[in-house]
């Protein structure tokens, strides 16, 4: 999950951190997708309960895209996707689940089952970047995110993640997948290094959501209105 260096200089178009939401534009993935992240879910809260579990606050999803945007433009960011989905049927897209990874974050790791790209994901993420570009800004602090009274700081690791997500995650780096939970890396690197049994799937809804701790989908915003 995780990248840019708090000392980066601030572009024109940064604003001030309590202006700015921490977006993730995502696609929900079928029942399918949905019971193997749930029973990895549940492996991972057996040996490391500190772990989220999937839930409305931990929603399971495939990112497209990451992005600190102006709070006031979100109603614009919305208009600019819709504009990109309505011309994209992602219900027919089909995707193929061939591994497990992690994202390490400190001692632990943000576990995750990963699908391979396709020419039509790859597409229309490049679409919603460009789409959402004028309505962005380079970073943003924990008051971007949803955080509680119980964790009210975000790991700056996931606040380097979001700000260069693009390009670093994006195009040719991009690996779309959907996170399962939290494990210490030890144990992660052993089920990483367990066969995984290939299965396809298929996304069913978009929507934008805020960001939480550990890259969480924690709070809809606006579901969007793909093709039907």
């Amino acid at each position: 999950m995780l990248t840019m260096s708090a000392n980066s200089p601030a572009s024109e178009n940064q604003t001030k951190p309590d202006e700015v939401t921490a977006i993730d534009i995502l696609l929900k993935p079928d029942a399918t997708m949905l019971q193997h992240a749930s029973d990895n879910n549940a492996r991972l809260l057996k040996v490391y309960s500190k772990g989220f579990m999937l839930d409305a606050a931990h929603t399971p999803h495939i990112t497209l895209v990451q992005r600190f945007v102006r709070t006031e433009e979100l109603d614009k960011v919305y208009a600019a996707s819709n504009s990109v989905l309505a011309r994209t049927n992602v219900r027919a897209m089909t995707l193929e689940a061939f591994k497990y990874y992690y994202a390490p974050l400190g001692p632990v790791g943000v576990a995750g089952i990963v699908a391979r790209p396709t020419p039509e994901l790859l597409k229309l993420q490049a679409d919603i970047i460009s789409a959402i570009t004028p309505y962005t800004v380079d970073t943003g602090d924990s008051s971007a995110f949803v955080t509680t009274p119980d964790d009210p700081v975000i790991d700056p690791l996931l606040i380097d993640y979001v700000a260069t997500f693009v390009p670093k995650q994006t195009g040719a780096h991009f690996s779309p997948h959907v996170s399962t939970g939290v494990a210490p890396k030890d144990y992660l690197d052993l089920m990483l290094a367990e066969p995984f049994e290939t299965f396809k799937f298929s996304p069913v809804r978009a929507a934008v959501y805020q960001l939480g701790q550990f890259g969480t989908a924690a709070r809809k915003l606006k579901d969007l209105e793909p093709q039907p």
